[in-house]
């Protein structure tokens, strides 16, 4: 839920600062039964937020049983032992509340915003089907929803333009069984060959209290949240003991290139290198090269090749920073006439550039004074992808909810050397090259291109 104005100004009046120091007060404790809860009191509108993570993604899958952990992101909403089947939304939906899920890597969310004095009703709902979903998890139901996830795939991937590329670069990145080479929504074999005894199996395994962050914040009193979740989640039965994932992190020696054909009009070129794992420290400043070279017009890469020379389309540059290891993507879509060899040496051209100067105070300068505001305008929002799911992430990443000043800081200590030397040492010569052409058209591929299918 999003607020402006005055209301914006209270909600985040309720991050005490010191005058240094930007904090977000919470409490946590731990139940019986493994349940990390954490609370975060804000007063400033009468609403809150529930906000659950089960420490588990597509990476803890294993090969030929891939797309379970977004399966049960579907299956979560089909009700449970005490929540008939469609009941969750309605029931929801008639006190004021929304709520939704996602699935990433290395965790599955879900998330509730309604009224402060409806809390116990998310608790109710959340803590039934943690205990209970099996109760109702019929193989008719699984079915049901088996194929709305593979029509999804069709929809995201499948039949949408460049949807592939994704897939077609983490397999060439990572080696046979890396827990990151296959895609989140898994492949329509293995979603097919997934017995309801397999998917039981997952949900047993990864969906129990001790592999879960519970967070509770807003318009709430800490002593009654932990009555209600003590209420409601205190029986539920602890699971066995998860280890936590490794880093595993990916060296590529070379380029390795690769090409398909796909219904699109312009080819268009990804570069994608393995990255250290999400908080390492060249982590925000890969962040920052991303900026550097494609974060908006004024940047090196769409300056270059989108306004002054005008042979691309578009051009963007980001860091996909994840648990156990990270990559980094410069991704460019050419101009009719134009070629994907030419792309590769002018991004090359400014890599080298990069690499042998660091970034300007300005560039710098722009780049913090945005990651900042982003940062803070994050913090406008009490549920959904705000301040609940915020502690749950820097819960998971770094054992303390309230890590918002730490990892804003690591922003504000960036020197332009910090940008240059993570540019030299992690933006070199191994990396996947990846052309995407026109269906027919494979002699737009960079030279020496693999054709995948």
């Amino acid at each position: 839920m999003k607020y402006s104005g005055a209301l914006a100004l209270s909600l985040l009046a309720s991050v005490a600062a010191a005058a240094d120091r930007l904090e977000v007060p919470y409490q946590m404790h731990r139940l019986a039964n493994g349940l990390t809860v954490i609370i975060h009191e804000d007063h400033s509108v009468p609403l809150a937020a529930v906000n659950v993570w089960y420490h588990v993604g597509s990476a803890r899958e294993r090969t030929g049983r891939t797309g379970l952990a977004h399966l049960f992101e579907h299956l979560m909403f089909e009700g449970s032992k005490n929540v008939p089947e469609g009941a969750f939304d309605r029931w929801l939906e008639a006190v004021g509340g929304s709520g939704n899920a996602s699935t990433t890597q290395d965790r599955t969310n879900y998330w509730q915003d309604l009224p402060a004095n409806a809390l116990e009703l998310a608790l109710f709902l959340e803590s039934d089907r943690m205990a209970h979903l099996l109760d109702t998890m019929t193989p008719a139901r699984v079915d049901g929803q088996r194929d709305i996830v593979k029509n999804e795939r069709r929809q995201r991937l499948e039949n949408t333009p460049y949807g592939m590329a994704d897939l077609h670069l983490d397999e060439a990145l990572y080696p046979e069984g890396h827990p990151y080479r296959w895609p989140v929504i898994g492949s329509m074999e293995d979603l097919s060959a997934a017995s309801h005894e397999d998917i039981a199996d997952f949900f047993r395994r990864w969906y129990a209290p001790g592999n879960a962050s519970l967070v509770v914040a807003g318009d709430v009193d800490s002593a009654d949240v932990r009555r209600l979740v003590d209420k409601w989640f205190g029986d539920v039965p602890a699971g066995a003991p998860v280890p936590r994932m490794g880093t595993q992190p990916v060296v590529l020696a070379a380029e390795k290139r690769i090409a398909y054909e796909d219904q699109v009009q312009l080819p268009r070129l990804y570069l994608r290198w393995p990255t250290p794992p999400h908080l390492s420290p060249a982590d925000a400043a890969l962040d920052a090269v991303g900026d550097v070279l494609a974060g908006g017009k004024n940047s090196r890469l769409y300056r270059r090749l989108v306004y002054e020379l005008q042979v691309a389309q578009e051009v963007y540059a980001y860091h996909a920073s994840a648990t156990i290891g990270s990559a980094f993507d410069i991704v460019v879509t050419a101009r009719a006439g134009h070629t994907l060899a030419e792309m590769q040496a002018l991004v090359d051209e400014e890599l080298a550039r990069l690499r042998g100067a660091p970034p300007t105070a300005r560039e710098l300068e722009r780049f913090r004074n945005q990651r900042e505001a982003s940062f803070l305008s994050q913090l406008e929002s009490l549920g959904g992808a705000g301040k609940a799911d915020q502690l749950n992430s820097y819960y998971f990443a770094a054992g303390n909810p309230d890590y918002f000043e730490e990892d804003l800081a690591r922003y504000r200590a960036l020197s332009p050397g910090d940008v240059q030397a993570a540019a030299q040492k992690h933006l070199g010569a191994g990396r996947v090259a990846l052309s995407v052409v026109p269906q027919g058209h494979v002699e737009l591929a960079l030279a020496d291109s693999r054709v995948v299918r």
